[in-house]
């Protein structure tokens, strides 16, 4: 009964940290605010995850959930990235507490680096024509998927706002898809 109390304990800090930091980004979230959205004592949220820092790190385990790149028409590579990268930030406040953190904290900065690089990274790499061009033409796609989140839902730049996901689709995916498979 104790191991349940304790999962059930931490996931709701989990839950509440991630709304919290989607909403105030890092800086201005706070254990006290965080343990009150997950109706505990902050000294609960010290003891399983040790700090601030601590608990963003576990909040901010995020899977892109890419696609199987090799699985799609190699000329639909470029729209099926965008599109799918748009329905994981309208769909995950998590991603986007992560990238609007990454600009202020160090820890922040190295967790979204390690997700793109590791995650987008491979899913690249499966499909571009030198593999050992997959680190930059990744961080290429990155560049793109990064400034259009950070415009869209952080900056919250009116056009790139209200900008229909299927027209952004329309405009990025031919760039994405020159980044994976245009010859260098």
């Amino acid at each position: 009964m104790t191991a349940r109390r304790s999962d059930a304990t931490r996931a709701a800090i989990l839950t509440a940290a991630r709304q919290r930091f989607a909403a105030d980004g890092y800086e201005r979230a706070t254990i006290r605010a965080i343990a009150a959205d997950a109706r505990i004592d902050p000294s609960m949220v010290m003891r399983y995850y040790g700090s601030k820092e601590g608990l963003f790190a576990a909040a901010a385990e995020f899977d892109l959930r890419l696609p199987d790149l090799t699985d799609q028409p190699t000329d639909q590579l470029g729209e099926v990235l965008v599109r799918h990268f748009l329905d994981r930030w309208e769909g995950d406040g998590t991603l986007v507490a992560l990238l609007r953190t990454a600009a202020t904290n160090q820890g922040a900065a190295d967790r979204m680096r390690a997700v793109f690089t590791d995650q987008l990274g491979a899913a690249v790499a499966a499909v571009v024509p030198d593999p050992a061009q997959a680190p930059r033409r990744a961080g290429l796609v990155a560049s793109q998927m990064l400034g259009l989140a950070l415009t869209r839902y952080v900056l919250r730049l009116p056009p790139v706002v209200d900008t229909p996901p299927a027209d952004l689709v329309t405009w990025l995916a031919p760039t994405v898809h020159r980044y994976l498979r245009a010859p260098t």
